[in-house]
């Protein structure tokens, strides 16, 4: 977006806009202003600390100390042989066991996760995307053991396998094959699990790779009318979908750029929904998105100043109306967080919920001239965006072609220019740096970085071969045998892989099953 031209707003800058239908009130069409009257006032955002890491047990922990401090939402992390459909125990995996995300091979772990965690009463956020068919499964598996019906069980499975392709890079099958795996998702949930939001449009990761917060906006809503036409041509109703549809937004630096995006995107989004795909709902019309502040944006040199970017950045986003929100760790520049670290974070959303007076209006920024300047332009720009994708033909022809990926690109690297050069400030780095060493420096030596355990690896590969060892062969070659059969034709893919984990197939041997149907994806080449 061009920088503001003037250093104030007045009301002629608002001339074109009618505060009725532009602005109007909160929770009325188009929700610029959010989507319940009362906001936070009526509910408070839901507050997750997204978790996971080494094995099962060790994230279960995790998950049991942030419960205990006042967490009302779980969201967990994954290791990347799970997000890539690898078993840990496959020579791909050796090195990434458990690094970045808790390892999950089977029932067994995900069982494990769960422990004495009751899934009727906690909502689960899943970061899972060319797997997610997998994990939704396990997780259902996990419910049924535990005697919850599914109905009773709610939460996300992010689902969003376009942004892999233009940004984050964890995909494993074709676009036109993952698609059709995510409408089964849709199609799944909206039958079995009519709590449970069946995709998380991830806005997040392309801004974590360098996109602008208008690129953010386009490419998001880009991706979810694709994922929209997609479940309507599969004969879905748009009007029962949409109401289980969310969106997860990156809470970037610029404060009150920050806030217009997030009223911009779901103005944009209410139109959109109504005009383009003629849904009627209002439930139907609403963004509810989770927000989670910026990964990219935090130093390794004088971590503890990352706790103040985090808690204005999550007050953006409690300002620019979110459903949910995480914080980050101040030290995850350098590594995991920390107990501590996950604390700290957890507190700054409490102390903005408590203490700070922000939840107590519905958009107590709506009507500032800047704040709906900003949100009419990044609108604005956001709609050129999507006029040249559909021009092009799309979301996949665009992807295909490149151009998003290439936007992307060029809007990181230009911001890396302006850092490098010190047009853009960052404290600690660029600007009022200290004596110590530079490299990763400036780290106390009291400040303790979260270390895994090496043994954590190889206790995971012999569980995953001892389990390999105990079950039942021939019905866990039936099992695979169908989800083979399912992919090969036009059958929904969930229930058969359900089947499968209860079968004790393991996340490997399943995504290998579909590999095998629908080819892998290497940069823009089928394989």
């Amino acid at each position: 977006m061009a920088p503001v031209a003037l250093p104030f707003r007045i009301p002629d800058d608002l001339a074109e806009t009618d505060p009725d239908i532009d602005i109007g009130l909160p929770g009325a069409f188009p929700f610029t202003r959010g989507i319940q009257p009362t906001m936070y006032r009526g509910r408070p955002w839901t507050m997750r600390q997204y978790a996971g890491f080494a094995d099962a047990a060790g994230s279960n922990h995790r998950y049991r100390y942030l419960l205990a401090q006042g967490v009302n939402g779980l969201s967990v992390a994954f290791d990347l042989p799970t997000q890539i459909g690898y078993d840990s125990d496959h020579p791909l995996a050796a090195g990434e066991v458990g690094r970045v995300g808790v390892a999950i091979d089977s029932l067994d772990d995900m069982l494990t996760l769960f422990d004495g965690i009751p899934l009727g009463k906690v909502s689960t956020s899943m970061t899972i995307n060319a797997t997610a068919i997998i994990l939704l499964a396990l997780y259902v598996a996990v419910a049924k053991r535990q005697g919850i019906p599914l109905t009773a069980i709610s939460g996300t499975v992010q689902n969003d396998i376009l942004k892999e392709y233009v940004a984050r890079g964890t995909y494993i099958y074709p676009p036109r094959a993952s698609l059709r795996i995510a409408t089964d998702i849709i199609a799944f949930c909206e039958h079995e699990l009519p709590q449970w939001n069946s995709i998380s449009v991830s806005g997040y990761h392309m801004r974590e790779a360098g996109s602008t917060a208008v690129q953010e906006v386009a490419f998001t809503l880009a991706h979810a009318s694709t994922y929209v036409q997609a479940a309507i041509d599969s004969g879905l109703d748009v009007n029962q979908f949409g109401q289980r549809l969310s969106f997860f937004f990156n809470a970037h630096n610029d404060f009150l750029e920050e806030i217009a995006k997030f009223r911009a995107a779901r103005r944009l989004w209410a139109r959109r929904m109504r005009d383009r795909f003629g849904a009627t709902n209002p439930r139907a019309q609403q963004l509810r998105f989770h927000a989670q502040t910026a990964g990219s944006t935090l130093t390794a040199r004088q971590p503890d100043t990352n706790i103040v970017r985090v808690a204005l950045q999550a007050l953006a986003a409690i300002l620019g109306g979110a459903q949910s929100l995480h914080c980050n760790g101040r030290d995850e520049a350098l590594a995991l967080p920390t107990e501590e670290s996950a604390m700290i974070a957890l507190r700054t959303q409490q102390i903005l919920l408590h203490e700070s007076g922000v939840a107590n209006t519905a958009d107590p920024v709506g009507g500032a001239y800047v704040i709906e300047d900003l949100t009419n332009r990044i609108e604005r720009e956001a709609t050129e965006m999507l006029d040249r994708i559909d021009a092009m033909g799309g979301t996949l022809a665009a992807i295909e072609d490149g151009y998003i990926q290439r936007q992307i690109q060029e809007a990181a690297y230009r911001t890396q220019l302006a850092i490098d050069a010190g047009d853009v400030a960052v404290v600690g780095m660029n600007r009022y740096t200290d004596s110590e060493p530079s490299g990763t420096g400036n780290v106390r030596q009291e400040f303790e970085l979260f270390h895994l355990d090496p043994e954590i690896e190889r206790s995971q590969i012999e569980r995953v071969r001892a389990l390999r060892a105990t079950r039942d062969e021939t019905e866990w070659r039936a099992a695979l045998a169908a989800v083979d059969t399912a992919a090969r034709g036009s059958s929904n893919l969930v229930p058969p892989v359900i089947a499968a984990v209860e079968r004790h197939a393991t996340l490997g041997e399943i995504a290998d099953t579909l590999r095998r149907v629908f080819g892998e994806h290497y940069g823009d080449r089928r394989v």
